[in-house]
């Protein structure tokens, strides 16, 4: 059976790409720091589609959670979701150095070396699926947030490239406003957000996933959000940058 490994899968979008990998027949390994849920999630699976889970309870935001991470990935799997992420509120004049750095860790350091992880064993086999879970945001000036999102797009796509014709493919997924956990967890008011930008999460990840089988380099979930990154690679920096900051831009 194939295998994934989805890190922030007990929750949000995570958890929906475990859903629908469990419902595809994958093997997977479950990567969140809640241990409880972890298990409450890794039986779900096994109950409802006989697959085989491993859970692995580890904070990514820590150098010792990304090495415990990257060792089950140096025996290989089929997909790697790099999904765990942490959004934050305010100005950057106001905001701790350490939770910055944290969130640095997370999107950019942890992305980065679970990728370089699972490689070699995919390389081997000539095939695997990487997907970045990065943010619409990243098209957009919008504090660390949209920086390190950013960096997760680019990234993908230069390794992307290098991959070509290897049997193995990287793939920056970008939502926008997903109906998750995520806002409420990281203080965010979603009051404002109109309905037509919400996306459902399973949704999200059927999209995904048709995406990156066919090769897409950015998936963009949603109509609405392939016209506003259209917009913003056209738009002057300065008003897009003022229009972020009004209506806010966290997935």
């Amino acid at each position: 059976m194939p295998s994934a490994l989805i890190t922030g899968a007990t929750v949000g979008i995570g958890a929906a790409f475990a859903r629908r990998l469990a419902s595809e027949g994958f093997d997977l390994v479950l990567v969140a720091r809640d241990a409880k849920r972890l298990e409450q999630a890794a039986r779900t699976h096994r109950e409802r589609h006989g697959v085989l889970v491993q859970v692995l309870p580890a904070d990514l935001a820590t150098g010792d959670g990304i090495a415990d991470v990257e060792a089950r990935l140096a025996d290989g799997v089929d997909l790697l979701v790099n999904n765990a992420g942490l959004g934050q509120q305010g100005d950057f004049r106001t905001t701790q150095t350490a939770d910055e750095l944290a969130m640095l860790r997370l999107h950019c350091e942890a992305v980065l070396r679970l990728t370089k992880a699972a490689l070699p064993e995919m390389l081997r086999r000539q095939r695997g699926q990487i997907i970045n879970v990065a943010s619409v945001s990243a098209f957009f000036s919008r504090g660390t947030y949209s920086a390190s999102k950013a960096w997760v797009v680019t990234f993908s796509d230069s390794i992307r490239h290098q991959l070509a014709d290897t049997g193995v493919h990287a793939m920056a997924l970008c939502p926008g406003w997903v109906r998750t956990e995520f806002h409420e967890r990281s203080g965010m008011s979603t009051d404002s957000v109109p309905p037509f930008l919400w996306i459902d999460a399973d949704r999200l990840v059927d999209r995904a996933l048709h995406d990156a089988r066919r090769g897409t380099a950015v998936s963009i979930p949603g109509v609405s959000y392939k016209i506003l990154v259209g917009l913003a690679k056209v738009l002057p920096r300065s008003l897009t940058t003022r229009l972020s900051a009004r209506a806010g831009s966290h997935h």
